[in-house]
């Protein structure tokens, strides 16, 4: 050895350390060993397929067949009643013409005057026939289902939020509404 210079001393490996090299993987392998220990849970033989049950298969195949033909009819049904009602929307405006032509005439003598008498009758009975007929809705409480106000004015006649006057008749359809009324409702008595 040379003097001023150290070497390093040699240690010796521990008894442990030569025994496991690397410590890190002991905990992962003991799990994989453990685990590979226990017994796996005794397997149950497969059932074999059951036979379907076809008495149930044709219930269930008959009641499906018979929802969809019900549903099939209410479906047309309603596709006609839609249809109608469009219609008979459309002939509402002539009706509104016809009462206000009958409104207007000076003499209800008149021949003429009779004829479109006939005529509104007639409208009137066709529309009555297929399930449309008008409602009043002066001096009932504003129905907003029913009616739509186009004004609320002061009546002496009136209590507030009472219709006091019908613009344009509303009319029914087999109890829903196919016209909304056009109405003035009352604001209460005018002050004064």
């Amino acid at each position: 050895m040379e003097e001023g210079k150290i070497e390093p001393e040699d240690k010796p490996e521990t008894a442990e350390a030569a025994d496991t090299p690397e410590t890190a993987e002991e905990p992962e392998a003991a799990e994989a060993a453990e685990g590979a220990e226990k017994p796996d849970a005794p397997e149950t033989p497969e059932e074999p397929p059951k036979a379907p049950d076809w008495k149930d298969m044709y219930a269930r195949l008959m009641a499906d067949f018979d929802n969809f033909k019900k549903r099939t009819q209410r479906d047309r049904e309603d596709t006609y009643r839609f249809a109608e009602s469009d219609i008979l929307g459309d002939i509402l405006p002539s009706v509104d013409n016809l009462a206000l032509a009958l409104a207007k005439a000076p003499s209800a003598e008149d021949p003429f005057v009779k004829g479109v008498q006939l005529v509104y009758d007639a409208l009137l009975a066709a529309l009555k026939e297929h399930g449309a007929e008008p409602f009043d809705s002066v001096g009932k409480p504003l129905d907003t289902d029913k009616m739509e106000a186009i004004a609320t004015l002061p009546d002496a006649n009136f209590d507030e939020g009472i219709v006091s006057n019908e613009v344009k008749k509303g009319w029914m359809l087999r109890g829903k509404t196919l016209r909304a009324a056009q109405v003035v409702v009352s604001s209460g008595k005018a002050n004064g």
